[in-house]
């Protein structure tokens, strides 16, 4: 029997953002989204976690090097993210809503390409202290 099991990798980045639905006008976005609507943007400190399940190799004794990991997250991720604003600068969210839930999808499917199909990934991101998501590409 193979043995499985799971590392994470945790990473810290910086990113402003404009929570706004653009088919409403801005008494609606406000109502909505609050002060997260306003128009001059505002930012968060970002904590991301990457978890990467799988078979431990025979070989290695890694589910996947981590450093490797740690490669892969920042050169296909937030390098795109880190320090941006997020509804201007990064192409996915020209037309997404930069929620945390959709930051979260997006950073999944950007890694998904790039781990092992055979392992199963998900993405915990942390928006504030006490606010987080959790994607697993269910």
């Amino acid at each position: 029997m193979k043995l499985r099991a799971t590392i994470c990798r945790r990473e810290h980045f910086n990113a402003a953002h404009r929570i706004f639905n653009p088919k409403w006008d801005d008494q609606k976005n406000l109502e909505v989204f609050g002060k997260c609507s306003y128009p001059n943007y505002h930012g968060h400190n970002y904590d991301l976690i990457v978890n990467v399940t799988g078979e431990i190799d025979e070989n290695t004794g890694y589910v996947m090097d981590m450093g490797e990991l740690k490669k892969i997250i920042w050169e296909y991720a937030l390098n795109r993210f880190d320090h941006k604003n997020l509804n201007l600068d990064v192409e996915e969210f020209r037309s997404l809503i930069p929620t945390a839930e959709n930051i979260a999808v997006v950073i999944w499917n950007i890694l998904r390409k790039h781990i092992d199909k055979n392992k199963q990934l998900k993405v915990i991101l942390y928006e504030t202290e006490r606010n987080f998501v959790e994607f697993s590409g269910d």
